[in-house]
């Protein structure tokens, strides 16, 4: 049961439940079927409970973890200031990859092809911004437009499907809302940009060019498997773009050189920098995000801090 003070306390974030698809996985309505008697007598009443949003408001939860989108995440924060318990929040991304023009051009097409379209994009980690040297910004773009056209979208029960559909109906418009926004904006799809087949909620893997860094294509979390490309001059690093965003969860660097490679992922504001791969993950590596990305690290020696308490005693002897 939930006591009057914390239904009020969680009625926005029950609302917020039942928006955008990102936000379904975290805080999708729990369905509890409860017997008022004998089956045979009486049907069972189903009770439906914002499960997350009870956690997070409930006065003797003292610790909640969340992992969804920076705005649920934001609620989930109001939510549990009635007691002021610890949050840790694994939010949303907007992944930058640099590739520099010494990097290894097959490799680093293939990297980022898997950076983007793994799991039909729906990853919070997913390389959405794509940031190629000019000299070889055509020679990468094709490639990364060759491999999306020849992954095989489909039903995740056929043998041969890659990438399945999105998660929801309202995802699906959602994304189409994108594409036709950048569409509208100039930007041009290299590959994909559409939809995929007449039935289901499947997007084709996309890469958009021509795109600045105002369009909402760049900007926003779109949570799909589109990405966006864009040159940077010889010889620069494009460290200024890569953080121009709100969040800060992961990014990427291709290049030969590790010096290059390791100031780029010093600069870069991101939990975590892969260089030369990418969706490389493992429990002994902190895992969280700077700014809008979250609070605190999942994994690693560092997650256990969140849910201790620091204790002083002191003994006069």
């Amino acid at each position: 049961m939930i006591g009057g003070e914390a239904k009020k306390s969680v009625s926005g974030l029950q609302d917020r439940a039942q928006g955008r698809a990102a936000d379904k996985p975290q805080l999708r309505l729990v369905a509890v079927g409860v017997l008022g008697g004998q089956l045979e007598h009486e049907p069972p009443q189903l009770h439906l409970i914002a499960a997350g949003a009870a956690i997070s408001a409930h006065p003797d939860v003292e610790k909640v973890a969340f992992t969804g989108s920076t705005e649920v995440g934001k609620l989930v924060v109001q939510a549990a200031s009635g007691n002021l318990k610890k949050v840790s929040l694994e939010l949303g991304g907007k992944a930058p990859v640099v590739v520099y023009e010494d990097a290894d051009l097959d490799a680093a097409v293939a990297g980022l092809a898997n950076a983007i379209f793994f799991n039909s994009g729906q990853c919070c980690t997913a390389g959405s911004r794509l940031y190629v040297e000019e000299t070889i910004y055509d020679d990468v773009v094709a490639g990364v437009a060759e491999a999306a056209r020849g992954i095989k979208v489909g039903p995740a029960f056929e043998a041969d499907s890659q990438i399945g559909p999105l998660v929801s109906a309202e995802q699906f418009d959602r994304v189409r809302g994108y594409l036709d926004s950048g569409a509208s904006q100039g930007a041009k799809a290299l590959a994909g940009g559409g939809r995929h087949g007449t039935q289901g909620f499947f997007v084709e893997p996309t890469l958009l060019t021509n795109v600045h860094e105002n369009m909402q294509v760049v900007k926003e979390e779109i949570f799909s498997p589109v990405a966006t490309a864009t040159p940077f001059k010889r010889g620069g690093k494009p460290i200024a773009e890569a953080n121009d965003t709100i969040y800060g969860l992961a990014a990427a660097v291709w290049t030969r050189d590790i010096s290059k490679a390791l100031s780029t992922a010093a600069a870069v504001q991101a939990g975590t920098v892969w260089i030369n791969t990418y969706h490389v993950y493992d429990a002994a590596l902190p895992f969280g995000g700077y700014k809008e990305s979250g609070w605190g690290r999942e994994m690693g020696h560092q997650v256990l801090e969140s849910y201790l308490e620091t204790k002083t005693v002191v003994v006069g002897l």
